[in-house]
């Protein structure tokens, strides 16, 4: 693994590695044409609905990376464990823990999405193990970093725009400066601070040693910067 991404190790138990895929919910096994109809808004009772449809592919996938977890990395019963209850599902590894949570779209109820969160790395050369990535290759296409003591969006964007570009940061950002999305050369991703978190978002999906290595990058070129809080980010 390159040297930049090892230099992340220390960081990594603060990440969080999250893929997403989408789905029609008159799709999932549990539905039935005959008796079911389709949501047509998001709430207490839909959701519920939603649980019941989807508990045989949650049950399924679930159940699947604990079987491949354990083989790849040689678990023994004691080192993982999983529970489901549609339409979450949390398996706990004693080096890291995945979650699988099912939900319908805010803005179209009749279609639901899956998001496979990995957090909680409990030793930063785990993303260096083939065996490790291989588990979760080309799965995730997002990474959140928590920021321990939180920033001020508008100094974030007025430190980017003070150096115009000489620290290789470019910035966008709405006009009630909710949130900015920061543009590395040399990255294929884009980062999204909201103040409490940086959210990388990479135009496709890759493995935990990918995105980690590219988190890097993105450290080093906040890092390299003369200004404090752009440095002080990570």
């Amino acid at each position: 693994m390159p040297s930049s991404a090892a230099s992340a190790n220390p960081y990594v138990s603060r990440l969080s590695l999250v893929g997403r895929s989408t789905g029609l919910v008159k799709s999932l096994s549990g539905f039935r044409k005959q008796h079911h109809t389709v949501p047509d808004a998001v709430n207490a009772v839909t959701t519920a609905f939603l649980g019941k449809l989807c508990a045989g592919e949650l049950a399924e996938e679930a159940e699947g990376f604990f079987q491949r977890s354990k083989a790849a990395l040689a678990y023994k019963r004691t080192d993982l464990s999983l529970e489901v209850a549609s339409p979450v599902a949390v398996l706990t590894a004693k080096d890291f823990t995945l979650e699988l949570a099912y939900a319908l779209e805010r803005s179209n109820a009749a279609g639901y999405e899956v998001t496979r969160t990995l957090h909680s790395l409990r030793d930063g050369g785990l993303v260096a193990r083939p065996e490790f990535n291989g588990l979760f290759a080309a799965m995730f296409s997002g990474m959140v970093f928590g920021l321990a003591k939180g920033v001020k969006v508008e100094a974030v964007i007025d430190a980017v725009e003070a150096r115009g570009g000489e620290d290789g940061l470019a910035v966008s950002y709405p006009s009630d400066c909710r949130h900015c999305v920061l543009i590395v050369d040399g990255v294929a991703a884009e980062v999204l601070c909201d103040g409490a978190t940086l959210e990388m978002r990479f135009p496709k999906p890759g493995s935990p040693a990918e995105l980690v290595a590219a988190f890097a990058a993105v450290r080093s070129a906040f890092a390299l910067s003369r200004n404090r809080v752009l440095a002080g980010l990570l």
